[in-house]
């Protein structure tokens, strides 16, 4: 859900009506700093050089998720990687600037600009006259046409993802001359500058058969400083050669080299030659950053740092067992394994060795870091359940202190821990402005009036599992059972009884902990106590979790054990008090998170916010789902109450987040057609300013209306953002102008590495 390549347009981005009197929003706020521009929260750090700086020649091997199921990006199962071979080899109108802003791709247009309004909207493309296809061909109206016609929606042989903007155009046609093409569009577009980017050649886009199979695994015309050279699937890698027919800046490199390497594999890679620019998880940086610092001074190694100290922390004096120690836990033998080791025999001594070559290998590679062009959100269903009622989504916002959370995951990284102010864009863009306050911040007493106001109270009698209610004397004992149903400690039953329990639990586990002490030392910063095991359901083990008992547990109160805090943690005073019911049944709601390696920073922010929900009354069920089904089955099919997940921001938000926030409707078959919205909440009214939006053609008034919709969006709770997405890219330190990109397009032809004795400019790089 969140593109690792920055595209010109993020397509596929994801993620009730206000109850009278329950919210006023005076005069929409947000957008009275509709004039002020915003800038990006951090800067792109790509290690900037001249191109007079770079030698000529060499490969670049870039590690990616995946390779490309299609090599045509309008098509269903395109991926980040089809997007990254599109921006090196095809023609594209604009590309996105430093701040996340459209600009003129003078490579190809020398002008593009709206010269009629009515009747009609008309805008005139002037091309660049050396724009020619790897065949010869001159780029002209045939292509436009061509694909508008194939994205028009109007041929259903054409299988397309999306139509967007396209369905809008009434013709194509030649203008003065061959460099021109004038569009005639039926209706006014706002957003005509996110078409024909990328541009196919009409060879791709002329009939059904070329568009849905022959661009799939091949490309015999491109238009770029590279070109396509090969795909092989045995070894996973797409190898993009430099473009003898290119007119622009010649490509610095004769080759780039993408290759599929999965996330947790990537420190290996990097180590062992195999790639040279990869982005990595914030669970990956320590061994990187590890490296560098102890490379830092000449007779550094890796495990024993200058003057013989570790290179674990500054002055500290771990010897060759820390060291060995941080090699077992890296290697995830955990803190048992690696006490048993500190007298390492031979085969682990061997391990360690290699483990220090690779930190030694390591030591010529840096983490370039900045924001990604997406955001993180705690996503509400609002489809069925106590969610179904927005004043239940409000007061979960009002719960949470989204700059503490923001905090818990940038802090760490050294990167700017600001909350995500709107849905709609990101600090830097255009249409950005902070528009949160139409929900309000973090207020503990204003959720739980809130909740009160729906009919959730403290201490209400909770069903029993054979439907029986509690006794008066048992609503803060047993109700407070129910709520933690297949385990006693997820939430305690009174306070004095939680004191107790809690002892028992510290005691019988005081041997267990002495060793995980220990291990905990080692662990990130970025990690959160409360995420230790801290509500895991069964679906831990796998997705086998099932909805009919899933939906019985919430009907009795039900919970996990170690719901709420990691075992052993003793409750807080108010939290025996805190037990909120209706109609019999105790207010939990399941939140449900992906289990892979890659997802410990999802996880650790869960923690975060289960505990800022319990504060307010509100129980989670943490259940881990792995994360092939984690989407396809439990977000997209609404078998979810909470989940976290990312979209990219999008340079045109009136067209790609229509979608997102769109109101559901009913289908003709009287299911629910949802689109991509997620969280199934909308309201006619968004809808109605989304569509004013994408049909103003002054970009003051689109702006303005895209900002009063994003104040409705937060009004109505169905999501609530939380933080940019961290970039961290490892990059070999003689690599220049590639790295962690933020907003701006790549520029491929200037990627490359640096000639001896030449430096990069100064940027924000580091360790």
């Amino acid at each position: 859900m969140s593109n690792d390549g920055v595209g010109l347009r993020a397509v596929m981005r994801s993620v009730a009506f206000l109850t009278a009197g329950a919210l006023a929003v005076p005069a929409l706020a947000g957008c009275s700093s509709e004039d002020t521009a915003s800038k990006p929260l951090a800067e792109q750090d790509i290690a900037p050089a001249a191109r007079d700086q770079v030698a000529d020649g060499g490969t670049l091997h870039w590690a990616v998720d995946a390779l490309p199921e299609t090599l045509n990006t309008f098509q269903a199962d395109a991926n980040a990687t089809t997007t990254t071979v599109a921006q090196a080899v095809l023609p594209s109108m604009y590309r996105l600037d430093a701040n996340g802003r459209p600009q003129v791709n003078p490579d190809y247009l020398e002008s593009a600009k709206v010269v009629e309004t009515e009747p009609k909207q008309v805008v005139l493309y002037k091309l660049n006259q050396q724009a020619v296809w790897s065949d010869g061909r001159e780029i002209g109206a045939a292509d436009f046409a061509a694909q508008w016609r194939a994205l028009s929606g109007k041929d259903s042989a054409y299988w397309t993802a999306r139509n967007a903007g396209y369905e809008r155009i009434e013709k194509i046609e030649r203008g003065a001359n061959d460099l021109e093409v004038r569009v005639t569009f039926a209706r006014p577009y706002a957003d005509w500058r996110s078409l024909f980017s990328p541009l196919y050649s009409k060879d791709v886009m002329g009939t059904p058969d070329s568009f849905n199979d022959s661009a799939r695994k091949k490309l015999k015309v491109t238009a770029g400083p590279f070109r396509l050279k090969k795909v092989d699937r045995k070894d996973g890698e797409v190898t993009l050669a430099r473009s003898e027919r290119w007119w622009g800046h010649p490509a610095k490199l004769d080759e780039i080299v993408l290759t599929a390497v999965p996330r947790d594999e990537r420190t290996g890679a990097l180590a062992a030659g195999d790639v040279d620019l990869a982005e990595i998880d914030p669970e990956s940086l320590g061994r990187i950053t590890l490296a560098a610092r102890a490379g830092a001074k000449t007779g550094s190694t890796p495990l024993a740092g200058p003057g013989g100290l570790s290179a674990h922390g500054s002055g500290s004096n771990l010897g060759a067992a820390a060291a060995l120690r941080s090699w077992a836990v890296a290697h995830e033998d955990g803190e048992e394994a690696a006490d048993d080791e500190a007298g390492a025999g031979k085969k682990k001594r061997e391990a360690a060795l290699a483990y220090e070559r690779q930190q030694t290998a390591l030591k010529g590679f840096e983490v370039r870091r900045s924001l990604e062009p997406a955001y993180t959100q705690l996503a509400l269903n609002g489809a069925s359940g106590p969610l179904a009622d927005e004043r239940v989504r409000r007061a979960v916002a009002r719960a949470l202190d989204r700059k503490e959370l923001a905090k818990a995951v940038l802090t760490p990284l050294g990167l700017p821990a600001e909350p995500v102010g709107s849905h709609l864009a990101l600090s830097g863009q255009d249409a950005y402005a902070d528009n949160s306050g139409a929900l309000g911040g973090q207020d503990t007493e204003g959720a739980e009036a809130l909740l009160a106001d729906a009919g959730w109270v403290h201490g209400g009698p909770v069903k029993k599992e054979n439907g029986e209610k509690a006794e008066e004397g048992e609503k803060a004992d047993k109700g407070e059972k129910a709520a933690g149903a297949e385990g006693e400690k997820s939430g305690g039953t009174s306070e004095k009884e939680s004191a107790k329990e809690s002892e028992k639990s510290r005691k019988k586990s005081d041997k267990e902990s002495e060793k995980s002490k220990k291990g905990s030392r080692e662990k990130s910063d970025n990690e959160d106590p409360a995420d230790e095991d801290s509500a895991d359901s069964e679906d831990d083990k796998g997705d086998k979790g099932d909805d009919k008992q899933y939906a019985n547990k919430l009907a009795q109160g039900g919970a996990p054990a170690g719901a709420y805090a990691p075992k052993g943690t003793p409750a807080p005073a108010a939290a025996a008090t805190k037990v909120l019911a209706k109609n019999g049944k105790a207010l939990a709601l399941r939140f449900v998170l992906p289990s892979g390696p890659g997802s410990e920073t999802l996880r650790t922010v869960a923690g975060r916010i289960s505990s800022m929900l319990a504060k307010v009354g509100i129980r989670t069920e943490i259940s881990k789902v792995s994360d092939e089904s984690y989407f396809k089955d439990h977000i997209a099919s609404g078998q979810y109450d909470l989940a976290l997940y990312s979209w990219p921001a999008s340079a045109f938000p009136a067209t790609d987040a229509r979608p997102i926030f769109a109101k559901p409707v009913p289908a003709a078959d009287g299911s629910l057609n949802v689109e991509q919205n997620y969280t199934r909440v909308g309201t006619d009214q968004v809808d109605q300013l989304f569509d004013q939006a994408v049909t103003t053609l002054d970009a003051s008034e689109s702006r303005s209306l895209i900002r009063k919709a994003d104040s409705r969006i937060w009004a109505a709770a169905g999501s609530i953002p939380l933080y940019q997405r961290p970039q961290l890219t490892a990059a070999r330190k003689n690599l220049v102008n590639a790295g962690a990109f933020g907003f701006q397009t790549p520029v491929y032809e200037d990627m490359g590495f640096l000639k001896k004795g030449a430096k990069p400019a100064s940027g924000p790089s580091g360790n």
